[in-house]
């Protein structure tokens, strides 16, 4: 099956390297997106000229779509699956939930000249960065890009009632599938509890699986694609 891997905020698609190297001995096609801002020099790159590329990469395949996403690329894989519901077959969404149309993508931390940088682990302590050793959290910061404000602070679009039919796999590093369960049902991420078919997995990791739990992390993802 085609994978299209998409980083979260601050990453590139590098980030992806170990998880990408796993699902191809597994046989299956994967392209980690290096999105628009994050590691191209881009300053002016926005919400927007991140969903054109990862839309760019779906027609590109050679057959329907796994779409992943890593944190706040959560969102931004339901936003290509509402823009391209006949071209992607499943969404996993990796520590990360939709967001509704019409909210704002990402605009978590405050700006630095028109970028949001990297926070620093303080936002992170506890649960989110408690698996990282002191070599993974250096090079998640010393690799980290600045956010432009116009793909943070961008507004979500959505249109097409066709992407709650699209199966989605909701897995739970710092939080657990009950939690998860907790929130849909509260009305929490109304996205979710309108989707008909959302599976949650838990895995044991805090917020970066890719970098502490890459073979466990690739397997998830490896059958979330059998499901399909």
């Amino acid at each position: 099956m085609d994978i299209i891997l998409i980083p979260g905020l601050w990453l590139r698609g590098d980030a992806w390297s170990d998880v990408e190297s796993e699902l191809t001995r597994a046989g299956h096609r994967v392209q980690a997106v290096t999105l628009p801002g994050q590691g191209d020099g881009r300053a002016d790159a926005t919400l927007r000229d991140q969903v054109d590329a990862v839309v760019a990469t779906i027609d590109a395949a050679s057959a329907p779509v796994l779409v992943v996403g890593h944190s706040a690329a959560s969102a931004l894989a339901w936003i290509v699956a509402d823009a391209r519901p006949d071209s992607v077959v499943g969404v996993v969404m990796i520590g990360g939930m939709p967001v509704e149309d019409g909210k704002p993508y990402a605009n978590f931390f405050p700006l630095v000249d028109g970028q949001m940088p990297f926070p620093g682990w303080e936002p992170f302590a506890g649960a989110d960065s408690a698996d990282l050793d002191d070599e993974a959290r250096r090079s998640i910061e010393d690799n980290a890009v600045a956010v432009p404000e116009g793909v943070c602070h961008g507004v979500v679009s959505l249109s097409d009632d066709r992407r709650f039919d699209v199966p989605v796999t909701v897995v739970c590093p710092e939080y657990s599938p009950s939690d998860a369960q907790e929130w849909i049902d509260a009305g929490q991420v109304p996205e979710l509890t309108r989707t008909r078919h959302v599976t949650l997995v838990d895995i044991d990791s805090g917020h970066w699986p890719m970098v502490t739990r890459p073979q466990e992390l690739a397997g998830i993802i490896a059958r979330a694609a059998l499901q399909q």
